[in-house]
């Protein structure tokens, strides 16, 4: 079972936590851009988590059409509401940020308590904004060999807030909504970081529809940036009861959302777009099926075991020899990501976009050749 990390005002001793889970020892900041940067930019990129071939030419289109509005001061009325229809919610319940990771700046200072706990594996940057804004984190290091799957006995008590991810990066997991919601209580601020729900087919598991139903704080945190390829344009929102959204938008710099960002927003909430990334997500779920079963042919010496039953748009795959094999791919071309950055997580995991089937088709040849 995880063994959650002391209390904040009960100092963790060093022989508590494994090597790659103390704090000082990881970097929290490096991200799976790294990868492609510099030299690394012509290699086929399966580090980041967005969706290949995007924005599409219709989002383009609305995001330019967007740019005749500059001299004006951004409105993020309509974006509000769109977001809010998408989600059978008050406007009041909306709150536009640039990209989630704004969004955890915000939850760090605005609703963190004395006693925050992040799960981990996952991302790293609630951590590293909680950190930032001088909370002295805990975490629970969820295990491999329970599959990286949390239950709830597996937080504090006292936690009295808690971030996890779901469907959770870097280790594919969708938790089930019925155990997210046993974290939720009197007191406590829970956030859920959805980055990569819309990926996941019919959302199933989300807690978006639980805003405003559950004890305690609910927040979940969506972005646009894996779906629809904005990550440069850096847009996303935060679903949260009406006084939270207060909360987190007093500790927002004003117009922090562009224009062309705010008709993203909007464009992406469009029941057609709902469609297309509903496509999107049934192709990610076939996409992932055949990198598996690929990975899964290759000869003993090679194969990479992934974490299954997996449910992003990627796979965290292990191999004794990830380090190796990683720079060996990068000689070959490829980029994937490296895992021992994510608290929890060793030297022998490598996170894997999932691409399209010529591509992991390529990928698995270069793996047989290692």
């Amino acid at each position: 079972m995880p063994t959650p990390t002391d209390g904040p005002d009960r100092p963790v001793p060093r022989d508590r936590l494994p090597p790659q889970g103390r704090a000082h020892e990881v970097d929290l900041r490096h991200h799976g851009d790294a990868e492609t940067r510099d030299e690394g930019a012509a290699l086929t990129d399966l580090a980041v988590n967005v969706r290949a071939g995007t924005p599409p030419e219709w989002l383009r289109t609305r995001i330019a059409a967007s740019l005749d509005g500059l001299a004006a001061y951004p409105d993020g009325r309509a974006a509000r509401r769109a977001v809010a229809a998408r989600h059978g919610l008050p406007t009041e319940c909306v709150l536009l940020t640039a990209g989630a990771a704004e969004a955890f700046v915000l939850v760090a200072r605005a609703l963190a308590g004395g006693r925050p706990v992040v799960v981990h594996p996952q991302f790293t940057e609630p951590e590293a904004a909680l950190r930032d804004a001088g909370r002295p984190v805990a975490r629970v290091l969820l295990r491999p060999e329970d599959g990286f799957r949390l239950r709830a006995g597996d937080v504090p008590a006292d936690a009295d807030l808690v971030v996890v991810g779901n469907p959770v990066n870097p280790t594919s997991v969708l938790h089930p909504a019925d155990v997210l919601e046993e974290l939720a209580r009197p007191g406590r601020t829970l956030v859920v970081d959805e980055a990569f729900m819309d990926a996941v087919p019919g959302e199933r598991e989300s807690l978006a529809p639980l805003v405003g139903r559950l004890p305690g704080r609910l927040v979940v945190l969506r972005s646009l940036t894996k779906t629809w390829g904005l990550a440069g344009l850096r847009v996303g929102y935060v679903l949260a009861g009406p006084e939270d959204v207060r909360r987190l938008a007093r500790h927002q710099p004003l117009w922090a959302v562009s224009t062309p960002a705010l008709a993203a927003a909007e464009a992406c909430c469009a029941p057609e777009a709902l469609e297309e990334a509903e496509a999107a997500a049934n192709r990610f779920a076939e996409d992932r099926a055949h990198l598996t079963a690929r990975l899964a042919a290759l000869p003993p010496e090679r194969r990479m075991v992934p974490v299954e039953p997996a449910a992003g748009p990627f796979l965290l795959v292990r191999h004794p020899d990830a380090v190796g094999v990683r720079e060996r791919l990068r000689a070959r071309g490829f980029a994937v990501r490296r895992g021992d950055t994510f608290p929890g997580l060793g030297r022998e995991w490598l996170r894997i976009a999932v691409r399209d089937r010529a591509t992991t088709d390529r990928l698995v040849t270069a793996l047989a050749t290692l």
